[in-house]
């Protein structure tokens, strides 16, 4: 099991508030987690790389190869907690960092499974030779008018509050995430992102760079620089694990 990622501050922030972290499991897995930061001054960054390094330590810390599925959801949840907890206590400490918060979407795969975990709008998508699938639903307000019937998947691209999310790491002082298990075959992909990537290109052009573009090792850079392309008016953020 193969993985690469790429962050960019893109074309008209200042300061990259997403962060990645990549790790090699037992047994021929792989761990992998995006968080896209928000908050005033530094805190936002801080959040991220908080969740990040608190999550995937945990998860590392403990990782055996013969884990059952269940206990892979109760490692991710307890992974979860603790980033969670670890936010939020430091947003307590000053004013400062007083409301900061971070999305949070991570996942593990191993070579016959993937895990996934998410809070937030950062997503996870599995690519197949059959196509393309998100397998996370957005923690966001759209996708609550969505699911209501009161707007069209289009109509949610460009709404004015697309991004406002209903949930995220560190901001209260506990957080439930989504998790989900599908099977994982050896040419399978499994693709995270921040919103700054899947908000200027549609799924079938991450399929298509995927499974058609360039080598994979270069497919991370080529993501990111279409959403450069494109204007990229906010952090962008890509990780993709394959066989």
């Amino acid at each position: 099991m193969r993985a690469w990622g790429i962050t960019d501050v893109g074309m008209v922030r200042s300061e990259n508030q997403d962060t990645y972290a990549i790790e090699q499991l037992e047994g021929g897995a792989v761990a992998a987690v995006v968080c896209d930061g928000m908050g005033g001054a530094r805190s936002g960054s801080i959040a991220s790389h908080l969740a990040t390094n608190v999550f995937l330590g945990e998860v590392v810390r403990s990782w055996k190869a013969k884990l059952s599925e269940k206990k892979i959801e109760e490692l991710l949840r307890e992974a979860l907690r603790m980033a969670n907890t670890a936010v939020y206590d430091q947003s307590c400490e000053s004013e400062e960092f007083r409301g900061m918060g971070t999305t949070l979407v991570a996942t593990i795969v191993t070579p016959q499974k993937a895990y996934m975990i998410n809070v937030g709008d950062s997503r996870a998508y599995h690519i197949c030779a059959e196509g393309i699938r998100c397998i996370t639903m957005d923690h966001s307000f759209v996708q609550m008018m969505v699911q209501r019937g009161e707007l069209t998947e289009e109509q949610a691209k460009n709404h004015p509050q697309k991004n406002l999310i209903t949930r995220a790491i560190g901001t209260e002082p506990e957080v439930e995430g989504d998790i989900y298990q599908i099977p994982f075959a050896e040419e399978d992909n499994i693709i995270l992102c921040s919103d700054g990537v899947s908000n200027q290109m549609a799924d079938q052009e991450i399929l298509f760079e995927v499974l058609h573009g360039v080598q994979k090792e270069d497919c991370c850079q080529r993501l990111l620089e279409i959403a450069k392309q494109r204007g990229a008016p906010d952090n962008a953020t890509i990780v993709l694990v394959g066989g």
